[in-house]
């Protein structure tokens, strides 16, 4: 993809860029207290695995198998899930990098689209003092499962809100990438710690170390 300049907003990803990663393991136990609240007290490794991220198909099949609305199954994981990222955030084990602190001096409008759940990514703007002009985060529904990124539709929806034309998104994985070039826009990878060893299929517009070089980009 062509390098362009003169980018008139900038877009985040959130988990990995602007915040430290959840640790596994407290997803792994959100995910078995899911299932705990609907009736299902010992799931499968297998199972807990799935829910952590499924396609639609792979949820209706675990849900019938227990005998449970999907719906509720889904309501009660992504409930796990945000109740956990907000402890986490809450006791300081979930924060944001130090260079997030860029953000304020960029001089475009700025906007988050994250595979979290929408309301984590409202937790984490006021626990994490984030300021940014537009957020989207994923809907607790079926649907909100097949809208994820690579999907571009929340990415899409930020640029209609934003109402620019030439912005870049920045992100730590190959969904971002793939949601950037599904939407027709630059992605800037930013490589964190935790991303050192981790192979790119597709080749971003901008490889970045910290968001501090954004402002030589922007």
């Amino acid at each position: 993809m062509g390098t362009r300049t003169a980018y008139d907003a900038v877009i985040f990803d959130n988990d990995g860029v602007l915040t430290t990663p959840t640790d596994r393991d407290v997803l792994v136990d959100a995910m078995a207290d899911a299932f705990e609240s609907v009736g299902v007290a010992d799931p499968s490794t297998d199972h807990i695995e799935t829910l952590l991220s499924p396609d639609v198909s792979s949820l209706r099949q675990i849900a019938d198998g227990h005998g449970i609305d999907p719906n509720d199954l889904w309501r009660a994981r992504e409930d796990a899930a945000i109740a956990a990222q907000l402890a986490e955030l809450r006791a300081g084990r979930k924060r944001h990098y130090d260079d997030v602190a860029t953000l304020e001096s960029l001089s475009t409008p700025t906007a988050i689209v994250s595979n979290n759940q929408h309301e984590t990514i409202g937790n984490v703007l006021e626990h994490c003092d984030l300021a940014v002009d537009v957020w989207y985060g994923r809907e607790p529904t079926l649907e909100g499962i097949e809208r994820k990124k690579p999907t571009p539709y929340y990415l899409e929806r930020a640029l209609a809100d934003l109402a620019v034309e030439n912005p870049l998104f920045v992100g730590d994985s190959r969904v971002d990438i793939a949601a950037a070039d599904a939407a027709g826009i630059d992605a800037a990878f930013i490589r964190r710690d935790h991303r050192r060893e981790y192979d790119l299929s597709s080749e971003p517009a901008h490889e970045i170390e910290s968001l501090e070089a954004l402002l030589e980009l922007v």
